[in-house]
Order: C-alpha cells, then structure tokens, then sequence
C-alpha cells in the first residue's frame, strides 16, 4: 500500500467510524477535474468564485477552468458583446440562453463539445468533470454522451452545481439511458434562477448520487457548512482512483477508457452528435460576434 492508499483509507475509515481523528500521511496524488462555468461567466471568473471550495478539496483534487468558446449576446440587442461573458451554446432563436427555456435549439453546442473534447485531451488526463448552472447542464449532456460513447470525454465522476437538464430538443437523447458514475448535486432551496425541482430532475438521471443542499440562491456555496461534504466527496474519488492505479500496475489495465478505442468513436460518432445539433432546423454554430 502506498502512502496515498493509507492516507485515503484511514480518512475513510476515520469518517465511518465517526472519529474526529484526521490522517497524518501526507497524499502526494490528487485527481484531476475539468471546470465549465456558468452562462456570462468565464474560466477565470468561475475559478475566482471557486477559490474557498477549492481550498477546501485541495488536499485531494487539482481544478482546471476552461472558457466557453461564444460570447454570449448582448442583454440588450443595442448593446455590444462583451468578451469576457461566455457561453456554451444558446437555445433562444435570438442567440441567448435561459435554463428554463423548454423546445427550443441548441446553438453552438457541437463547437463547444469538441472545446472540452480537446481541453480533456490536451491538458489532462483527468478523472472528473466539475459545472455550474450552464455548466452542470452541459456536464449531465457530456455524462449522457460518454455513456452512449458519443464523446471522446470519459468522466469517472461529476460535480454539478444548479445544473439542470436540457430544454433542446436536439438534446432528449442524451437522457435516454441512467448514468452510473458517483456525481455530487449541490443546489440551493431559494434558487429562483434555476429551482431546486430543475436540479432534482438533473439528479434523477444518475444512479450513484449524493445531494448536497442549502439555504441560499444561485451560486455555488462554500461555507464550513459544506466542507466536510466536499472533503468526503473527493475523499472517496481519490480513493477509487488510486484503487484503480493498482489494478492498471497489476494487469495493464487504464483507469480512464481512452486510448485507440475511445479516437475511433470520436471520430466515427461525429456525424451522429452534428445530427443531434443539426436536428432542431437550425443548426449553425453561435457566432462570438451574435
């Protein structure tokens, strides 16, 4: 056993048993997890919010923030973009987003996957996928797509925060088979951007899930209150992870599904997921300057 293993295991088992007792082995490994951020936010306004919740897993997971490839329309169709407001796809025929917006297209979306396809490509690996509102809506979309192997992207497990599923049409069949990875769902009671019903129905796609709830609105808390929970969590990623680093040792085997297997599905499922995009009439990609 390494230190890693014992450092994990005895965290676990100190959490099991109710002991307050905190390992002293230091944990040298961490896993890593991909970062999509929220409708008009950025990758480094996200990881600015983020910076308490980060401090709080750090001793178990490394976090990377990605930008949305659009910029997001105006709030007002007489005003200018604004370049650091992103957006991962839009479903309102006036090239906007809106979470509770039901029926509509899926603007975009087909140029945003491959962005997170190649940032999980080129800066990982990684083992999880971590979103916020758009963001958790496009992790719950992207752990569909890699169930059906739609997608190069292979996530072992998922953080969503006010996520929420998808209204566009050319989306339903991501949603048409339970995902099985551990996924936290973290939410807020008084959300009136994203209510908590939206995010509920989001975790009823999954079957290994654990909630996290709070009092607040549409953000992504990290008070003391919810630090143990996140602790745990990741606790117990790390510990999967470095369970299956023993076993690729001993037989070979790769703890995330990738190599040739995963390049030929990517390549060969592209025409399938830009008919997904292309299915709701207008399927062109949102251009930055829209």
């Amino acid at each position: 056993m390494t230190n890693n293993d014992a450092a994990v295991e005895a965290g676990s088992s100190s959490r099991a048993s109710g002991s307050k007792q905190q390992p002293n082995l230091e944990i040298t490994e961490k896993v890593r997890v991909l970062c999509l951020h929220g409708y008009r936010q950025n990758g480094d306004a996200f990881k600015n919010k983020l910076g308490s919740f980060r401090k709080f897993a750090s001793k178990y997971a490394e976090f990377v923030f990605i930008s949305a490839p659009h910029v997001a329309a105006p709030l007002e169709s007489s005003a200018e973009p604004v370049p650091e407001q992103r957006s991962w796809w839009a479903n309102k025929d006036d090239g906007t987003f809106k979470g509770t917006n039901k029926g509509g297209p899926a603007f975009g979306f087909q140029e945003s996957l491959r962005s997170v396809e190649e940032a999980w490509r080129t800066q990982g690996p990684f083992q999880g996928l971590l979103g916020f509102s758009q963001g958790a809506c496009f992790v719950g979309l992207i752990c569909g797509l890699a169930k059906k192997k739609l997608t190069s992207i292979r996530p072992e497990f998922a953080v969503l925060s006010s996520g929420f599923l998808s209204g566009s049409l050319v989306h339903m069949s991501a949603y048409e088979e339970t995902v099985s990875i551990p996924t936290l769902h973290i939410y807020g009671l008084t959300d009136e951007i994203i209510p908590k019903e939206m995010s509920q129905s989001l975790a009823a796609q999954f079957k290994n899930v654990d909630l996290l709830e709070h009092s607040g609105g549409h953000y992504f808390p990290a008070t003391a209150q919810q630090k143990q929970k996140f602790i745990n969590f990741f606790q117990d990623r790390l510990q999967e992870y470095l369970e299956h680093q023993e076993l690729q040792q001993s037989s070979g085997a790769s703890f995330v599904e990738s190599g040739a297997e995963d390049e030929g599905a990517g390549d060969a499922n592209d025409a399938e997921v830009a008919a997904m995009t292309a299915a709701a009439g207008s399927g062109s990609d949102l251009d930055d300057s829209d």
